[in-house]
């Protein structure tokens, strides 16, 4: 980023093998500085990511408006440094100082709770039976849907449910996901 200015998070969603579910937020803190706590619940209702217990995205399971939801596909997380600078730095105005290199992230705390995935399972099937399906994690309480708010109006600077450009006709999920 540019000196003195907030750090980018970006968040996608990809399904059916295609991404293009973008968001990015401004962080309202220096990651830099701190270990911060960044994870991401995925169960058969929503795919919610957090910073520090914060909801910053939500992406439901709209397969009933025709919206492909991975459900049936093993979960990847990639968080990784890469050359963005192309597009990513306010459009490709600030270029990737690389006399700095190498760059590095660290994680410490790091922990996964899951099922694991089975060549016969065509999904995990856990209904009911693991923290993750239970009914209070089906959807955001009203704190969290006021604190996604807060994020949305304060820090979110790209949301492909806005972005006429690409998307001329805002997609079905954008409604569900309360996106616009």
């Amino acid at each position: 980023n540019r000196t003195g200015q907030p750090y980018i998070l970006q968040t996608n969603v990809y399904t059916g093998g295609k991404g293009d579910k973008e968001q990015r937020i401004y962080l309202w803190f220096d990651p830099t500085k701190d270990f911060h706590r960044y994870s991401v619940l995925w169960n058969m209702y929503q795919i919610v990511f957090f910073v520090d217990d914060v909801p910053i995205r939500v992406f439901k399971n709209s397969k009933d408006l025709g919206v492909r939801f991975p459900f049936n596909q093993p979960m990847k997380l990639y968080s990784s440094l890469w050359n963005a600078d192309d597009w990513a730095t306010r459009g490709g105005l600030e270029k990737t100082d690389w006399s700095k290199a190498p760059f590095t992230a660290s994680y410490r705390g790091f922990h996964i709770d899951g099922c694991e995935a089975s060549v016969e399972a065509k999904f995990c099937d856990t209904q009911g039976k693991r923290w993750w399906d239970q009914r209070e994690f089906q959807d955001l309480d009203g704190l969290q849907w006021r604190r996604l708010q807060w994020v949305r109006s304060k820090y979110t600077i790209y949301n492909y449910c806005t972005d006429r450009t690409r998307n001329p006709t805002v997609p079905v999920e954008c409604k569900r996901d309360r996106d616009i």
